[in-house]
Order: structure tokens, then C-alpha cells, then sequence
């Protein structure tokens, strides 16, 4: 008997040995010591981006000789792309490669783009010559130096769909999967962080980046973001022996496709009370509801294949229901995105006196960072003062409903672009007057579009977390994401259909190149009656969402 328990004390003893062992690997992977690895790459990573965004459309028009509207034009497409490849990027790296082999590539892409955009600034032969002087002839691009820009472009939006919705995300894997940490503190805190280096890396690239490029012209310019992804992609690389890297699982856009072809193959059967439901068991339970009942087809038990292409959950049709059922309020936001995102008040700065003492001009691209700092500012006071006094008195614990500070942020648009008509009215007719106007008066309108994205936005984000069930809060990210994209094909319909409407019969163009003659006031005019009836819009859906949400 003494033999057998020495035996078997030897076996146990190497299982527990290997199982240590086994467990003291996984502790060295992941934790808080992976944090500066994945902030750095995300932080430097925003300031070599957001750095080539607001002085683009001067580099367009003065290099490549484009006029304001095709330039407007590229770059909301461009925008539209970046951030429609987000949900492409989020699908792959939860469906096949993983996050870490993803966000790899996404860095590797966007330094790639910025390597070719840079290249365009050095070599003459990759961007069309200068124009001549003395009739004001200038060479449009050849379609090969179109096709190195272009696909820059398209590198830089590779990049930027790999790398944002999987950024955040794999720094929560890391402190997930630690069991010696208290999770959800940390997670809270990495957050934060994570927000505050965002915001940081977004206030240097508006003011250090653009003022390089002012001084010291596009090549140097265009060196800084390149410098800048070289180490962003070098320190996510240095820590990869360090990171949890989850094994990937389905995707949630899988399971809507797969809830939809289901739904379609059943269309003709016929639902009745006594049918049986196939429910998931790795989700919370959730009950079959009556509302786009067609749906309900997709999850009925009709055989034995429980193929997920034949037969889908209950859980997944509900989850699908709850996203169509915030699709309207969800589309309002899409206006209000293509407002904040115009290029033209640049150019009005451009064309404004931007001296702030006898020796520092601000750079005209620069002024966005007021939109930037506003929308820091009333969140911080927005959290830490105005949620407890309405807490207080409302007994909201989150202070004003996510609908409320949506049409809240909708009307603020309205009110920015009745001030950005004004103001653009009085700098026309000063400009024609032959004097020179102060740009500081551009600090209102980016001000008010500020507080319209910080109520708007904030509030889209609170809203989807509100309304889609837990497992769908990735979803939430993605469909702020594509109202961005939607966006920038939104923005870059309307500065074309105004264009060409306009300059019909020989007119200038309200969006002319030269603001002075053109009339980009009737544009802002135009901007608000559209804001306003976008408003009216929202009320009419938030109406529709109340009686969907009661029937249910």
C-alpha cells in the first residue's frame, strides 16, 4: 500500500507541478506592465494621424492644384473609409486573426501610408509641377501621381480600421485575464488613461504637428507623423512576448447575417403559438418578443440541424431586433457629424488675420483644437458638477437622458451654423473692403460644434449602451463608427450637389477656391435648415423608439 501512495504522490505531485507551471507562464503575460506598450502605440498613433487631417486640404489644393470642393470631396471619402473599415477591421480580428495580429497590421499599414504621402513631398516627379507664373496655367495630376496619393490614402484607412475598434479592447484583454489583479478598478483606470492620452495625443497634433507644417513646409512636416509610427508601431511590437492574446471567437455580425438568411430561407412558414424556440445557452436567457416578428422565424425549431445557418437563437434574433430598433434615432446623428467635419472654416482662417501677438500666427488648421478643447471642458464639468446637481434634484444618477442630450447637441448644430453664416458674412464683406478681419471670431462656431459633438455624441454612446443588450456593447463603438462614415459620403454629396447647383449657367460657386468670391454663408444658411430639419427628424424618431420600447 506504501508503494501505491508514493506512486501516486508522485503523479500528483508532477500534475501539480505542471499545472504551476502552467499558470505561472500565463502570469507573466498580460497586467499592468503591458499598459505602456499598447497607450504609447494608440497615443502616438492618433498625433501622426490627426496630424495630416487638418492642413490636408491646403496640400491638395497648393501641391496637387486641386480646387476646394475636390479636395473637401476626397477627404470626406477619405474619413468615410477610414472609418468604415472599422467594422471590417473589428470583424477580423474577432473572427480570424485576433486583435494583436490585427492591430500589427494596422500599424504596419498606416506607417506604409505615411511613408508614400511623405515620399510625394520629397520627390517633384510624385506630384504635378508648379504652375506658371505668368498666365496662372497649372498642370493637373497625371492619374499615376493621383494613384500614389490615392493609395496612401487607402493605406492610412487600413490602418486606421485595424487599429481603433481593436485598440481599446485588447488593453482590456490584458487586465481580463490577470487573476491576480482587481479587474474591473483597473479596467476603470486604464479607461481613463486611455481617454486622457486620446485627448493629449489629439491637442499635440493640432498644435505642434501643424505648426511644423506651417513653418517648416511639407516635407518636414509630413517627416514628424512618419517619426511618430515608427515608434508607435516599434513599442506595440516590443511588448508582444508580454500580451494575453485571446483566441478568437464568432463575431456578432456573424450571428445578424446568419439571423437574416435563416429568417429569409423560413419565409414562408407559417408561426404559430404552439412553435418551440431554440435559445443559446452562453448568453443571458432572454424571451422572444412580438415586435418584427418576421424575424422569429429565423430561431424556430422546425428539425434536428442546428446548423447556425439553418437555425439561429433567440438571444441573437433579440439582439438584431434591438439594433434595428435604434437605427432611426442612430441615423440623426449622421447630419451633425458631416456639419463638424467641414474643411471650409479653415480656409476662412487661412483667409483671416490669425496674429495673436506681433511675432506667432496661429496655423489656420489649428483653430479645430477649440472644437477639441470645448468638448474637454464640458465633459469634465458636465461629470464632476452638472450629474450631481441633476442627480440631485432629477434623481437621474447619469443627470440628463441620453435622448435629451442628443436633441440638445442637434439644436446646438443649428445654432452653430446660424453663427457661422453671420460671421462668414461679415469677413466676406470686410475681405471685399479690402481689410482684414480677426479669425478669433471663428472661436464661437467651433466652440458651439464643440458642445454639440460633446452632448451628441456622449449621448449616442450612452444611449446604445442603454438599449443593446450586454453582450452587443463592441456593437455600440462600431455603430458610432459607421454614422462617421456615413458622414463623410454625406459631406462629400452635399459640397458637390452645392457646387454643381450653384455654378450652373456660369456662376461662381458658393464653394468657390476663393471664399472672398464665392458665398460659403449661403452654404452655412443652407447647413442650419438642414440641422433644423434633422431636429425635427430626431423628435419623430424618438417618438416611433418610445412606442416600439412599450409595445415590447
Amino acid at each position: 500500500m506504501e508503494g501505491i501512495s508514493d506512486q501516486e504522490k508522485s503523479s500528483i505531485d508532477t500534475e501539480l507541478q505542471t499545472k504551476l507551471l502552467l499558470h505561472s507562464d500565463h502570469d507573466h503575460k498580460g497586467g499592468l506592465r503591458t499598459m505602456p506598450f499598447i497607450i504609447v502605440n494608440e497615443a502616438f498613433e492618433r498625433v501622426a494621424s490627426y496630424g495630416l487631417m487638418p492642413n490636408m486640404i491646403f496640400y491638395l489644393m497648393e501641391a496637387y492644384h486641386m480646387e476646394a470642393v475636390t479636395g473637401t470631396s476626397i477627404l470626406s471619402i477619405w474619413s468615410a473609409l477610414s472609418n468604415g473599415l472599422s467594422i471590417f477591421g473589428a470583424f477580423i480580428a474577432d473572427s480570424y486573426l485576433g486583435r494583436f495580429r490585427v492591430i500589427a497590421l494596422g500599424s504596419l499599414s498606416t506607417l506604409l501610408g505615411m511613408v508614400f504621402l511623405w515620399l510625394t513631398s520629397i520627390f517633384p516627379q510624385l506630384r504635378p509641377s508648379s504652375c506658371d507664373e505668368l498666365n496662372t496655367i497649372c498642370s493637373p495630376a497625371t492619374p499615376t501621381q493621383l494613384a500614389l496619393l490615392f493609395s496612401s490614402f487607402g493605406l492610412l484607412s487600413i490602418g486606421c480600421g485595424c487599429i481603433r475598434p481593436c485598440s481599446m479592447a485588447f488593453g482590456a484583454d490584458q487586465l481580463n485575464n490577470h487573476p491576480t489583479l482587481n479587474n474591473q478598478r483597473l479596467i476603470d483606470s486604464y479607461f481613463n488613461w486611455y481617454y486622457a492620452s486620446g485627448a493629449f495625443s489629439t491637442v499635440v497634433a493640432f498644435t505642434v504637428v501643424v505648426y511644423i507644417q506651417d513653418e517648416y513646409g511639407w516635407q518636414v512636416g509630413f517627416a514628424v507623423p512618419v517619426l511618430f509610427m515608427v515608434c508607435s508601431a516599434l513599442m506595440f511590437l516590443l511588448g508582444s512576448s508580454l500580451y494575453v492574446k485571446v483566441k478568437v471567437g464568432e463575431s456578432p455580425f456573424s450571428g445578424f447575417i446568419q439571423v437574416l438568411v435563416v429568417a429569409f430561407k423560413n419565409r414562408k412558414f407559417n408561426l404559430s403559438q404552439d412553435d418551440c424556440y431554440n435559445h443559446s445557452h452562453g448568453m443571458d436567457r432572454v424571451e422572444l418578443t412580438e415586435n418584427l416578428r418576421f424575424l422569429n422565424k429565423a430561431c424556430v425549431i422546425k428539425d434536428s440541424n442546428t446548423d447556425p445557418w439553418n437555425l439561429s437563437t433567440v438571444e441573437k434574433v433579440e439582439s438584431l431586433k434591438s439594433l434595428i430598433r435604434i437605427a432611426p434615432i442612430w441615423s440623426s446623428s449622421i447630419l451633425l457629424f458631416a456639419t463638424s467635419s467641414q474643411n471650409y472654416p479653415t480656409l476662412q482662417a487661412k483667409a483671416m488675420n490669425r496674429y495673436i501677438t506681433s511675432w506667432f500666427e496661429i496655423p489656420a488648421a489649428s483653430f479645430v483644437l477649440f472644437m477639441v478643447l470645448t468638448l474637454i471642458i464640458w465633459l469634465a464639468f458636465y461629470d464632476r458638477i452638472l450629474v450631481p446637481i441633476l442627480a440631485k434634484h432629477t434623481h437621474q444618477p447619469r443627470g440628463l437622458h441620453p435622448k435629451t442630450r442628443m436633441g440638445i447637441g442637434l439644436l446646438i448644430s443649428v445654432i452653430a451654423m446660424v453663427v457661422s453664416a453671420i460671421v462668414e458674412t461679415i469677413r466676406r464683406h470686410v475681405a471685399r473692403s479690402g481689410n482684414d478681419m480677426s479669425a478669433m471670431w471663428l472661436v464661437p462656431q467651433y466652440a458651439l460644434l464643440g458642445l454639440a459633438d460633446a452632448f451628441n455624441a456622449i449621448g449616442q454612446m450612452e444611449f446604445y449602451y442603454s438599449e443593446l443588450p450586454r453582450s452587443m456593447s463592441s456593437v455600440a463603438m462600431a455603430m458610432f463608427m459607421v454614422s462617421n462614415a456615413f458622414a463623410g459620403l454625406l459631406g462629400s454629396v452635399l459640397v458637390n450637389v452645392v457646387d454643381l447647383v450653384t455654378s450652373e449657367g456660369g456662376s461662381v460657386s458658393w464653394l468657390s477656391s476663393d471664399i472672398d468670391e464665392g458665398h460659403v454663408d449661403y452654404y452655412y444658411w443652407l447647413l442650419g435648415f438642414l440641422n433644423l430639419l434633422n431636429f425635427f427628424y430626431f423628435l419623430i424618431c424618438c417618438r416611433f423608439h418610445r412606442r416600439f420600447t412599450l409595445s415590447t
